[in-house]
């Protein structure tokens, strides 16, 4: 298989991207990171036919960067995309600058990709697309809604892709993470609702050869944000471990 990983040096893509080279599998990489986009090239050795770097909000490049991918790799079977930033909460509800900036790493820096994505794989007939999202994104919680506002918006936006490509053997995934313990949650207290950066990969390299479009990583996610989706607004404001900060 083909593969194309944007946002390669995060840890969860990082370690997709490894298990596919042991596989016997072509990678493509696209990172904001050279350093760490180098380094990983490095740890993964001839599997790596090629990489891009640049900086995602620079939404006018995400064009090139797929068509460098399509170039290097011919045809892509597999497009992940796994970039994000939570950004800071709490000076996104007085600083617009910064909630513009959460809401374009985590929203509109992804959407300027797919739309080149999902031309090219339209025009092949065939491809997945792979987005990991995240529970965030599925109720506005006062410690990150901001960054949730922007995921949640990701969500629907694929699900209508989803729709408009059903009919051209173009599959599109979304896989909905609960929190990993990574380098983003560095400074996040750790308790049992963390799931390692191993387990994650591999429950979406596998969610991906199922069709199954839309997965809660772990699955457990599924029933909790069920739960939090349909609690009543008065309930969820009284319990301090949903609503406070």
């Amino acid at each position: 298989m083909k593969v194309v990983i944007f946002g390669a040096t995060s840890a969860v893509a990082a370690d997709m991207a490894k298990e596919y080279a042991n596989q016997g599998h072509n990678l493509y990489l696209v990172a904001r990171n050279k350093e760490r986009l180098v380094s990983l090239e490095k740890a993964i050795g001839n599997n790596v036919v090629g990489s891009f770097c640049y900086d995602f909000n620079d939404t006018e490049v995400a064009k090139r960067a797929v068509i460098a991918a399509k170039e290097a790799l011919g045809n892509i079977d597999i497009a992940v995309l796994a970039h994000g930033d939570l950004g800071d909460q709490l000076r996104s509800e007085t600083d617009f600058l910064e909630a513009e900036q959460t809401i374009k790493t985590n929203l509109l820096s992804a959407v300027a990709i797919i739309i080149p994505l999902a031309e090219l794989l339209k025009k092949q007939g065939a491809g997945k697309l792979a987005v990991l999202l995240s529970v965030a994104g599925d109720r506005g919680r006062p410690r990150n809604f901001t960054y949730a506002t922007a995921k949640g918006g990701l969500g629907i936006y694929l699900q209508g892709l989803r729709s408009a490509l059903y009919s051209t053997g173009v599959k599109v995934y979304c896989f909905k993470l609960g929190p990993v313990d990574s380098p983003m949650t560095v400074d996040h207290e750790k308790n049992f609702s963390f799931s390692s950066v191993e387990k994650v990969s591999a429950l979406v390299r596998s969610g991906i050869e199922e069709n199954r479009y839309t997965r809660y990583v772990p699955g457990y996610w599924f029933w909790v944000m069920w739960a939090v989706r349909w609690m009543p607004e008065w309930l969820f404001q009284k319990l301090g471990f949903l609503s406070d900060r």
